[in-house]
């Protein structure tokens, strides 16, 4: 189990706070005690807190690409990752570490967003495409790895637990009043709802791509 946060701002000259970043990940720090990792450029910033598994010595994250144009951090397990390495590293990819982390990087340089159609396991990603001004979150088809989502008109957040995004010092914690209600009725908050307002999940076998060129979504 590892954990992941970050903001991705529409100003993209508003750069992301390194104590608000710290902030979130310490949130989540007993999701991975092994390590923490932070990237921030422009108007994002993503956060790893590592679980090492993989690659003890190499998997630290975020994991980039060769030129460092893509960035990732990842919870969970790419099952078919070696398969998927040795058929990247044979159409000129290079990778840097031993981890399936590193997989996912390569993969989008390759297919874009559809990536996640060549993965099997169980995840949770946040990769950022510098050259798109993109933010790509994604999970995986079961939902095994949780994600969770909050956005204003001037950022948006992501998280593995509610936590990591009630870290970050601007949030709305306004109450979902249907939320309550599920929870009453059925002993739990279905579906894509959180017991807040501007927080839900990605739904599992979903992707999420966040543009900072009109702030949308897709």
């Amino acid at each position: 189990m590892c954990g992941i946060t970050g903001v991705l701002y529409a100003d993209r000259h508003r750069t992301p706070d390194k104590a608000d970043l710290k902030a979130m990940g310490d949130a989540i720090a007993h999701r991975g005690p092994a390590g923490e990792g932070f990237f921030k450029a422009n108007n994002v910033g993503l956060v790893h807190r590592r679980l090492a598994i993989i690659d003890l010595a190499g998997g630290n994250q975020p994991i980039a690409n060769e030129d460092e144009s893509v960035q990732v951090v990842f919870n969970g397990e790419i099952y078919n990752y070696q398969e998927l390495k040795q058929q990247l590293e044979a159409r000129g990819h290079v990778f840097r570490t031993n981890s399936d982390t590193e997989v996912l990087v390569h993969l989008y340089e390759d297919h874009g967003r559809d990536l996640v159609k060549h993965l099997r396991g169980m995840f949770a990603f946040a990769l950022w495409d510098a050259r798109k001004g993109e933010l790509l979150l994604a999970r995986d088809h079961l939902g095994q790895k949780p994600l969770f989502i909050y956005r204003d008109n001037e950022k948006l957040l992501f998280g593995s637990e509610l936590k990591a995004i009630l870290a970050h010092p601007n949030v709305d914690r306004s109450i979902a009043p249907e939320a309550i209600e599920d929870y009453l009725t059925f002993g739990v908050i279905p579906g894509e709802r959180s017991i807040f307002a501007r927080v839900k999940r990605l739904p599992a076998a979903h992707t999420l791509v966040v543009s900072t060129n009109h702030f949308n979504m897709s």
